[in-house]
């Protein structure tokens, strides 16, 4: 038997940074994101030739600790036999742009499909969201949200409802030098500025979701940047410090902020990595996505859409 699934990441724009205590990997802020089209994991899941798992990610044989505890997570409540999993991502794995997001909630859905689970949309987000905890928005298309009082992940507008487009400007394709796991434990425990943020996301939750349905691009922004702005905030002050930003991502900043200064409807968001998201309605993103590519230290700009949720490819 084989099943293969598709799922993109997606990019927060009130940022999720920090767990809660216990179990069920709660996240400690609430989030608001969009899912993208065009960037994609890819996963086919066939049945093992043996008794043990195997995982191929990006074309070579590889042993992840994180998915091999998300199929632990899952046998402890369904019969899932041995599997091998084929993975891939068309994007660069692991460097600021969600390849876990849309990873996981692939997996779950191949599994879903591969072991005849039959799980609700809810209920591939809670599992995803346990695996990953941005994953559960990738179960979604458009809009999404992660946040109290049950901490399940929810759709909010379709892609269709308000089509944004987002430039992305790639400043570095390696992978990130500490993984959001360990950061986010690192600024729970060192950084002065880590409980003001959890306090301050709650109240830009709920001004997103106003602003959202409002289709107030302006009010979006502003929220969105300075959601961005105070996470790296709370990255950089923590011991030892996290600097995810090349010298490119901020002159994409820059850049991205004096096109909005001239009435240009855009804004940036940047994720645990070095890569600058433009968000910006359709009619300014040929302009944004020129004066991004000329930025030096820009190796590569790619221009996206909203996408589609986490779903089968084929059975």
């Amino acid at each position: 038997m084989s099943v293969t699934a598709i799922a993109h990441p997606n990019i927060a724009l009130i940022k999720y940074w920090g767990k809660q205590a216990g179990d069920g990997n709660l996240p400690a802020t609430p989030s608001v994101s969009i899912t993208l089209d065009d960037l994609a994991s890819t996963t086919r899941l066939t049945s093992s030739p043996d008794a043990d798992d195997h995982i191929t990610l990006n074309g070579e044989s590889a042993i992840d600790p994180k998915i091999s505890a998300c199929l632990t997570m899952l046998r402890r409540d369904f019969g899932i036999p041995p599997v091998s999993i084929d993975s891939d991502n068309n994007f660069p794995t692991a460097a600021g742009l969600a390849s876990s997001a849309s990873g996981f909630a692939a997996l779950i859905t191949a599994i879903d499909a591969f072991a005849g689970l039959n799980l609700q949309d809810d209920d591939r987000a809670v599992y995803a969201r346990r695996a990953s905890g941005s994953a559960a928005r990738s179960i979604y298309g458009g809009f999404a949200t992660l946040g109290p009082p049950d901490w399940v992940a929810r759709p909010v507008l379709t892609p269709e409802a308000w089509p944004l487009n987002v430039v992305i400007a790639i400043t570095d394709e390696n992978r990130k030098s500490v993984s959001s796991s360990l950061g986010m434990k690192t600024s729970e425990e060192t950084s002065p500025y880590y409980e003001p943020w959890v306090s301050s996301t709650a109240r830009d939750y709920e001004a997103a979701l106003k602003a959202i349905a409002d289709r107030d691009f302006e009010r979006l922004a502003d929220l969105s940047e300075s959601s961005c702005l105070k996470m790296h905030g709370v990255m950089q002050s923590s011991q030892p410090p996290m600097i995810y930003w090349r010298p490119a991502t901020l002159s994409c900043i820059h850049a991205v902020r004096e096109m909005r200064a001239r009435g240009l409807p855009v804004f940036f968001t940047i994720d645990a990595g070095p890569q600058v998201k433009a968000v910006c309605l359709p009619e300014a993103v040929d302009r944004v996505a020129d004066a991004l590519a000329d930025i030096t230290g820009v190796l590569s700009t790619r221009t996206v859409g909203l996408g589609a949720g986490a779903r089968l490819l084929e059975t």
